[in-house]
């Protein structure tokens, strides 16, 4: 006996496994990430404000000088990330830039004006302190945040003695720290292309690689990733020298902007700023999570409001204190978010 023809749509298990537009939209915010639409939220607030404030705030001029402003906290910040996703922090970044800057102008007019020569030495003596960071964390056995509070002190120091706490040196004479600083490729600052380079470079090294996901298991749950045949040593350290290298390159910039190496003028607070944007643009300090669009976004939005609050007039303590509110914001969020018990209050 031959089964009657069946009427129903065979089309119809297709449909039924589309999914609704609910459904995508739901996915899409996933991907896109609520702390990243949350940091767009607040720059399009932001914008608006000081746009209707002040006519030039929003001109390419101005937005270009936002842009250079924030290329060297961005460049921290971006270097921060990586840090903070494997569950460690980097205090000490300010202070190697300052470290890095003063060594690129000593080096450059001690040495025949060789601007190739004082940067290559400032990025091996970044490379050099950030192995020695990892070296004291991983065998000293030492916390990271102590271990890089120390570094802030001891490479601000080390800046200040071989400076005389003096800026050092003139750079602006030379075509290749003037290029770096104030040359412009497609109407774009050079340093905000050597930005953009970096965070596409460390984007596709933590999303792309098997290093970047090491990074992340060993962030999220260092026992398992040691069980799972990662060397956790091997790891932290070399993700330290990555972080004095960029360091060092941020010092470099700190040079060319500026005319001068400077030991602590130019680099005071840069830690502050880049903790505050990876903790801003989602990073668990705890570490396991983050990336380098929400930094970006986030080290976006601190320089477009300091920018509007610098136009307006306000007093730089006021700015420093909205830096210090916004950090604890970020944390107070992510700790809601996570359902993390506050400390000291019953579960």
């Amino acid at each position: 006996m031959t089964a009657a023809p069946s009427t129903a749509d065979p089309r119809s298990d297709d449909i039924d496994a589309l999914p609704s537009p609910a459904t995508r939209s739901q996915r899409w915010l996933a991907r896109a990430g609520g702390q990243n639409l949350g940091l767009l939220g607040a720059m399009a607030v932001v914008l608006a404000l000081f746009g209707t404030l002040n006519s030039n705030y929003l001109s390419w001029d101005n937005i270009q000088v936002i842009a250079e402003a924030v290329t060297i906290s961005g460049l921290l910040a971006v270097v921060q990330t990586v840090v903070i996703i494997c569950g460690a922090l980097d205090i000490s970044v300010g202070s190697q830039a300052g470290l890095a800057s003063v060594t690129s102008a000593m080096v450059f007019t001690s040495w025949g004006s060789n601007a190739f020569l004082g940067m290559g030495v400032a990025i091996a003596i970044g490379a050099v302190i950030g192995l020695l960071n990892g070296v004291i964390i991983v065998y000293g056995r030492v916390n990271s945040v102590i271990a890089t509070l120390a570094g802030l002190a001891a490479y601000k120091g080390v800046a200040q003695l071989v400076s005389d706490g003096r800026a050092q040196g003139y750079v602006l004479n030379n075509s290749v720290f003037v290029f770096l600083g104030r040359g412009k490729i497609a109407g774009i600052p050079v340093m905000v292309w050597l930005l953009i380079v970096a965070a596409v470079a460390v984007h596709i090294l933590l999303k792309q690689t098997d290093i970047g996901r090491n990074i992340y298991a060993i962030g999220g749950n260092d026992t398992a990733a040691r069980l799972a045949g990662i060397n956790l040593n091997k790891y932290l350290i070399a993700v330290y020298a990555l972080s004095g290298m960029v360091a060092a390159v941020a010092g470099i910039l700190l040079t060319a902007r500026t005319g001068s190496g400077q030991p602590t003028s130019g680099s005071d607070g840069l830690e502050l700023q880049a903790i505050t944007a990876a903790a801003l643009g989602g990073c668990a300090l705890k570490g396991g999570k983050g990336g380098v669009g929400g930094t970006l976004l986030a080290v976006a939005l601190l320089g477009a409001l300091q920018n509007g609050l610098t136009v307006q007039g306000v007093n730089a303590f006021w700015q420093n204190i909205a830096q210090g509110l916004l950090l604890v914001a970020a944390v107070v969020i992510q700790q809601r978010r996570t359902g993390e018990r506050a400390v000291g209050l019953p579960a």
